[in-house]
């Protein structure tokens, strides 16, 4: 460890010579000034880590000093000296951003001591900081807002979502229900230059095939019955943003002709309306079909596939990317110990197992779910697997299959032994999970 620079500020000559011999012995290098504009021209020019300082000196005092200091270099570590120090004084003193108070006359003992506990503070503030680079480090490469994964799988998804999206690139986000599609679209909007536009969702599955055109592109007044007014349609609204076309694959042959013909002028034409509207929309599909098969089957139109699929960004099954579910059963168990005001501090070693090997099909909303009912039901500080029985009823993985997206010993090998020690609580405010390496 190198050597700690330490100032110490008395008018009295033996007390500044007792401090530096003792402060020299025990491996500290000392500079010593007579009052407190003195210090602070030997602060413009030393690097001090902490600064010993006398309370009653002539010229400049040891408070005016302490202020002064304090404005102009807060990190240092200030400890205050008195003979004629009182509780006020030392109240004072630590208002001002003193970090100790030591009366006079002191032991040597209680001089070094103090020191020593500054020091260790110093050290435990250096390894905060590094702490939380680190796991900012990790949230950037392993998350984007609610989305966590340390997979390989999913770590090449998060690289995509970064290149992706400060483009206006048509992207289709392909998967089963539940890995999570949605997120991914609003990984590509938050990070990009449109994140201060708006973000529109719609389900192209889930509103009748009789509404879907008026709600896409809108409707002037008198265009049918029930228009007694115009009414913009989301991609009006998402002018200037994104919108996020969910399902896909759901959406009728006769609007697919009228979707291709936005994508490729940029305008649209609401119901009723005889003109055409520019807009500058960014275009975020999604579908759990294989569109390439709908095409083959005549489901789905072959331009507008191609359209659509500029950039495809496809997102495991949770079962090919199972060492992803020890971090998610963290999170979840967090999101679900505040929710429900429980404290369960994990799984137990036989739970685990239970949700390793089981299959997923509904993915992370499944297992979110599974989570959240074996918060609720838990009565001690572990899940058991009393609680997870639904996962020992139902299909596991198929015991000839190897473990999905694992690392292989090559691998493992080079990575550090005690990778994923720790799944800690998220952060105050923050909605991601923080894992300790």
């Amino acid at each position: 460890m190198s050597q700690q620079h330490v100032l110490v500020i008395d008018d009295e000559k033996n007390m500044r010579h007792m401090l530096k011999t003792l402060l020299g012995k025990a491996g500290y290098v000392v500079e010593s000034a007579a009052d407190g504009a003195g210090a602070l021209e030997l602060m413009m020019k030393s690097n001090f880590r902490f600064i010993l300082c006398d309370i009653k000196m002539p010229h400049m005092d040891g408070m005016t000093f302490l202020k002064k200091a304090k404005k102009k270099y807060p990190e240092k570590t200030y400890i205050m000296m008195s003979a004629y120090g009182t509780v006020e004084t030392a109240l004072e003193a630590m208002k001002e951003g003193a970090y100790d108070y030591i009366s006079k006359p002191f032991k040597t003992d209680e001089v070094l001591l103090t020191l020593k506990k500054a020091e260790e503070r110093e050290r435990l503030k250096e390894e905060n900081l590094r702490l939380k680079t680190r796991i900012s480090e990790i949230e950037q490469k392993y998350s984007f807002g609610n989305i966590i994964a340390r997979s390989e799988a999913m770590a090449r998804v998060f690289d995509l979502v970064r290149k992706v999206a400060d483009h206006k690139t048509t992207v289709l986000i392909t998967g089963e229900s539940g890995t999570g599609k949605e997120l991914i679209a609003r990984a590509i909007h938050s990070n990009g230059h449109r994140a201060s536009g708006p973000l529109v969702n719609i389900n192209c599955g889930g509103i009748p095939e009789n509404l879907l055109e008026s709600e896409l592109f809108g409707y002037k007044k008198g265009a049918f019955t029930d228009a007694v007014r115009d009414k913009p349609g989301r991609f009006q609204e998402a002018d200037g943003g994104t919108i996020f076309l969910d399902e896909i694959g759901e959406l009728p042959l006769s609007l697919q002709v009228k979707l291709l013909r936005v994508l490729q002028e940029e305008e649209i034409t609401p119901l009723g309306d005889l003109g055409s509207k520019k807009i500058d929309v960014r275009v975020i599909a999604a579908t759990s079909k294989d569109l390439s098969k709908e095409v083959e089957a005549h489901e789905f139109r072959e331009d507008l596939f191609y359209r659509i699929n500029v950039l495809a960004i496809h997102l495991p099954a949770l079962r090919e990317r199972r060492g992803d579910i020890p971090l998610l059963v963290g999170y979840f168990i967090d999101l679900f110990n505040k929710k429900l005001k429980k404290g369960i501090e994990g799984l137990s070693s036989e739970a685990m197992p239970i949700l390793m090997e089981y299959a997923w099909p509904g993915n992370v909303r499944e297992l979110e779910n599974a989570i959240e009912r074996a918060v609720l039901l838990a009565t001690g500080r572990w899940i058991t697997p009393a609680e997870l029985s639904d996962m020992t009823r139902t299909e596991k993985f198929p015991s000839h299959l190897g473990p999905a997206d694992t690392l292989s010993i090559k691998k493992a090998s080079k990575r550090p032994s005690n990778l994923l020690a720790v799944i800690g609580p998220r952060q105050p405010g923050s909605s991601k999970l923080v894992v300790l390496y």
